[in-house]
């Protein structure tokens, strides 16, 4: 990808304040991490393993899962790094291109795929007799794939249209990541008409994925009501999947869905340290804690690791 100007490199200011401080955070963000890495890690594990989790709901949670994993590993990991050096970090301007696409091709194929899920919930819970007629593996399969398809390449051209400026003014990102906010930032020309294309397509992109999982809920909520005992409305009920959509939808709508997308460095860093943090770290918590048949599809899971632990414990007494 060429560019008018003259950087080959950019410097992360990355998060203020000591070193002491900063070490702090690493220690928080490097346990967050490793929760979040463990946690969906073992919600595809039993997904791919249990045959109570073969169903379309688990199918999408599993690429969920693997959503999650690689949209943290493509920022956390470089932001502990940030952390433990001191000074700015460096960064390539390829390395920047790259990671800021697959950041957004990730986002996006994540908000395709939850709203997918939104409409699963739906055909479950308000069409359960043609629910395993229409939501079979093809239809499943055709819906993972057309959103990994559409996530990368609706933000081929953002990111193209970004780096087409000329970036004169600095090459030092006050952010832990090439944020394509702040890289407007350093442009000298005129980024109002890209800005407001880019908030378009943000607006087409979450609003679209938004609007299916309104309507979703709306007649889920709806049928749930009607339902007269309070067992058959708790297992008719989707707060694992709604919560999860209230957290994600609620910070990308913070971050994206503004006209002027240069927004205050710490306000940015905040957010994106929701999308890229929190909510992958809470993505395990959410559907299992809520969630029967994974709780014990765990359990089961547990047990036999201790089973065959055991065994082999036996096995080499035995030897012995």
């Amino acid at each position: 990808m060429s560019n008018h100007s003259s950087v080959t490199e950019f410097y992360l200011l990355g998060f203020s304040g000591s070193q002491e401080l900063h070490h702090v955070l690493f220690a928080v963000f490097f346990l967050f991490y490793s929760v979040t890495i463990i946690g969906n890690m073992v919600i595809i594990v039993i997904v791919c393993v249990d045959k109570r989790l073969q169903s379309p709901m688990y199918f999408f949670l599993g690429h969920l899962s693997a959503l999650e994993i690689m949209i943290t590993s493509l920022i956390v990991p470089a932001m502990l790094w940030g952390l433990l050096l001191p000074g700015m970090q460096t960064i390539s301007l390829t390395a920047c291109v790259s990671q800021l696409f697959l950041y957004l091709a990730l986002g996006t194929t994540e908000f395709a795929l939850v709203g997918a899920m939104a409409v699963d919930r739906y055909m479950a819970v308000c069409n359960p007799l043609r629910y395993n007629t229409i939501m079979n593996s093809h239809t499943c399969i055709s819906v993972v794939t057309g959103s990994w398809v559409f996530g990368f390449l609706s933000e081929i051209w953002p990111v193209y249209a970004t780096f087409q400026f000329t970036f004169c003014k600095s090459n030092v990102l006050d952010h832990f990541f090439c944020d394509r906010g702040q890289l407007l930032k350093l442009s000298c020309d005129d980024t109002l008409f890209t800005e407001f294309v880019l908030f378009l397509m943000a607006v087409f992109i979450i609003i679209g994925s938004m609007a299916p999982t309104i309507v979703s809920y709306t007649y889920i909520i709806s049928t749930i009501l009607r339902i007269p005992t309070a067992s058959g409305r708790r297992k008719a009920s989707c707060p694992s999947h709604l919560t999860f959509v209230v957290i994600g939808y609620g910070s990308c709508l913070f971050l994206y869905m503004k006209p002027k997308q240069t927004q205050a460095a710490e306000y940015n860093k905040i957010v994106s340290l929701l999308i890229s943090v929190l909510t992958p770290l809470l993505n395990p918590f959410i559907f299992t804690l809520r969630n029967d048949k994974v709780k014990e599809a765990l359990r089961d899971g547990v047990k036999r690791g201790c089973q065959l632990l055991k065994g082999h414990v036996k096995t080499g007494k035995n030897k012995t």
